[in-house]
């Protein structure tokens, strides 16, 4: 039944249930956690080779069709040390090259919807471990498969990006069944905020392997790391609340009864009203968005770095992570923020998700452009880039999270569908934001800066008009209304 209008921004938990569980020690959040961790490992496993590939290439197989600009003098102050030249290198051309870095996405978008439907079937626990698991070991063998041929390197990049494109999905599917609705931001802005500082950490520590040891050593160490972490995962992650060995009764019935109105008890997929949901396209529009500003730096900010402001390798690595550790502290504390204004303020989950979507996205779009416009002022170039990313970690509580609000008991399918689309800008962004920057001159720069910045500003604007901060009525059995 619909409430008075003027309970419209009451918080759900006011219902009797349960008193809050602290959160210190307790299941969900050691699930947020250990989570926190395999995504660090997802995006450590997906960038190690954008750095590695530099070692792995005869330097003038590469080094051909690119231009570096002489508008900004040199700019160094690395010690020189000597570096490891053991590895292994091959003659890939720049298009081979482009090809290899591709192949990634085109095994991580086909996943996705069939990641989100088989996590609602057989819960999102052993798909999200053995996805990550069989990333881990196709990345032990990237090195071989680079010996045996480049059809075989784009094949195993290919498979690695299958085996991520299910863990997304899955760790939506996770928490529409962990997560209560007031904690939804702290915790998922918890679990994602790892993905970014897999990119921080794994950016400079993979240049560092490379420069000290030797190339290979990097897919080793991570792809280690990932199977280490699937044992811990294994053994210490369920898939409900009820089937967790040593959640205390208390979490339990807090969990269970914050949910209780939110869950869908159907066993079909209610595929054509929640295709026509408008809500779920504003969160697909969104989605495309940020991810075209995201992956456009991610896999050009370091020839930006090198080829216009002319740093060093060394120096490029660290100056490159910079703003994906601003964006990790940002999504951490907005996920409190965002959760202490619902909680506390009565602030309407639609009003929050809108709000921190427009900061996540305006305020990049903004900053963004700026940083085409200073010229060679090296403290400001990184300055902005590293304002425009930081900002962009709002949107782990604005839109990212969107499909936990409109349809927990779909939100891996809803999420699968989100990031197929999302999915495209990581595979004609690179390649338009290449084709633009033949010359490497600060006026193409500014092009693809102004088109990121666009788009971010289009996925804003619509997602603030049609996104919904309310349960669907095709995504509860037995339709209960909520405000939330």
């Amino acid at each position: 039944m619909e409430p008075e209008e003027g309970e419209d921004r009451t918080p759900l938990l006011k219902e009797p249930q349960p008193n809050t569980v602290p959160a210190c020690c307790s299941a969900r959040y050691n699930l947020a956690l250990l989570a926190c961790f395999g995504f660090f490992l997802v995006y450590a496993l997906r960038v190690n080779l954008s750095v590695a590939l530099v070692d792995m290439v005869e330097p003038n197989t590469s080094s051909a069709k690119n231009v570096t600009s002489s508008v900004c003098p040199e700019h160094s102050s690395t010690i020189n040390v000597p570096r490891n030249t053991t590895g292994e290198k091959y003659s890939w051309d720049a298009e081979t090259q482009g090809w290899i870095l591709g192949s990634f996405f085109y095994g991580y978008i086909i996943t996705q919807i069939p990641g989100g439907y088989l996590a609602s079937r057989i819960g999102g626990k052993l798909l999200l471990g053995f996805g990550i698991f069989g990333t881990s070991v196709f990345t032990l063998l990237t090195p071989l498969a680079a010996n045996l041929g480049v059809g075989y390197l784009i094949a195993v990049r290919a498979l690695e990006g299958l085996g991520e494109g299910v863990t997304f999905p899955a760790m939506h599917s996770m928490w529409s069944s962990w997560a209560p609705p007031l904690e939804r931001s702290k915790l998922l802005s918890i679990s994602y905020a790892g993905a970014q500082l897999g990119t921080v950490v794994s950016l400079p520590l993979s240049g560092l392997i490379c420069y000290y040891m030797n190339w290979v050593y990097v897919f080793y160490i991570f792809g280690a790391l990932g199977v280490l972490w699937w044992f811990f995962w294994m053994l210490l992650v369920s898939d409900t609340p009820e089937m967790h060995r040593s959640i205390s009764h208390a979490e339990r019935e807090y969990i269970l009864s914050s949910l209780k109105d939110q869950l869908s008890t159907q066993k079909s997929v209610p595929w054509r009203p929640m295709l026509g949901s408008l809500p779920l396209w504003a969160i697909v529009v969104a989605h495309f968005s940020y991810n075209w500003t995201f992956y456009t730096l991610l896999t050009l900010l370091p020839t930006y770095m090198k080829e216009i402001l002319r740093f060093d390798a060394q120096e490029n690595g660290f100056l490159s992570a910079l703003p994906y550790f601003g964006c990790w502290l940002c999504i951490i504390l907005s996920g409190q923020i965002a959760d202490y204004l619902r909680e506390k303020q009565n602030f309407s989950t639609v009003c929050v998700r809108k709000c921190f979507t427009l900061i996540g996205m305006v305020g990049p779009a903004l900053f963004l452009v700026a940083a085409g416009f200073i010229g060679c002022n090296y403290a400001l170039a990184v300055a902005f880039v590293t304002i425009s990313t930081t900002l962009g970690g709002f949107c782990t509580s604005g839109y990212s999270i969107n499909h936990l609000d409109i349809a927990p008991s779909y939100a891996g399918i809803l999420l699968g569908i989100t990031n197929s689309f999302a999915t495209i800008p990581g595979m004609v962004g690179p390649v338009i934001a290449k084709s633009l920057t033949h010359n490497n001159t600060v006026e193409e720069w500014q092009m693809v800066f102004y088109i990121a910045a666009s788009i971010n500003l289009f996925g804003a604007i619509f997602f603030a008009l049609f996104a919904s901060g309310e349960v669907q009525d095709w995504a509860v059995s037995g339709y209960h209304f909520h405000r939330n």
